[in-house]
């Protein structure tokens, strides 16, 4: 089998985020009648959630992919919970607030997990494995490697760079919630740029 490699990895993580990111998009559409978006950074289409749980399913399945379906989706079932329940946390930790909660849901975990998702982590997991990983790998083995390489160096800065101003703007527009006026430029260009509005539109309810 072949191993693999941060190079598969980081393009499963960015194709699974932007599939996610557009899967959510039109879920919002057709379920709320609202167009919103479902990323967490303030820039390009990247729903992380999907991105990590797409690579976490591929480190603990991709040996596993003749094993019987009940052992792939209990496999998938505790460990993406787990996965969930900690991502929420870190996500409280380092924004102030989970971009999800569970609360109002059946056999729920502090509003972190609940069973009906764990129950549906379990079947992506068996559909991961068998159908959608497969079809992603031929993708990355077909993208042109010297390309791949250079796309790769450039994404990677990219989104280190979204993700500090992701975390700048959700510090900065915590700060005029409470009163406090920008101090520069810098912050002026947040205020109106990346305000409470936009990033409400981002993480729904759970930024109030």
């Amino acid at each position: 089998m072949k191993k693999l490699r941060f190079y598969d990895l980081f393009y499963i993580f960015i194709i699974a985020s932007v599939f996610g990111w557009c899967l959510e998009g039109v879920g919002s559409i057709v379920i709320d009648h609202l167009l919103l978006n479902h990323s967490a950074l303030v820039l390009g289409p990247i729903n992380a959630i999907y991105g990590f749980g797409a690579i976490f399913l591929t480190l603990i399945l991709y040996k596993r992919q003749t094993s019987p379906l009940w052992q792939i989706f209990l496999i998938s079932f505790i460990a993406c919970s787990f996965l969930e329940y900690f991502m929420s946390w870190g996500m409280e930790l380092v924004v102030g607030f989970p971009a999800w909660d569970y609360s109002n849901f059946f056999l729920n975990i502090n509003g972190r997990i609940c069973l009906a998702y764990s129950l549906i982590w379990g079947l992506l997991g068996i559909l991961w494995i068998k159908y959608i990983y497969p079809f992603v790998q031929k993708l990355i083995v077909k993208m042109n490697p010297k390309v791949g390489k250079v796309l790769l160096y450039i994404l990677i800065v990219f989104l280190a760079f979204d993700t500090l101003l992701t975390t700048v703007s959700v510090m900065r527009a915590h700060a005029l919630d409470k009163g406090i006026p920008p101090q520069n430029g810098f912050e002026a260009f947040l205020d109106k740029t990346f305000n409470r509005n936009y990033l409400k539109n981002m993480y729904g309810n759970n930024w109030e």
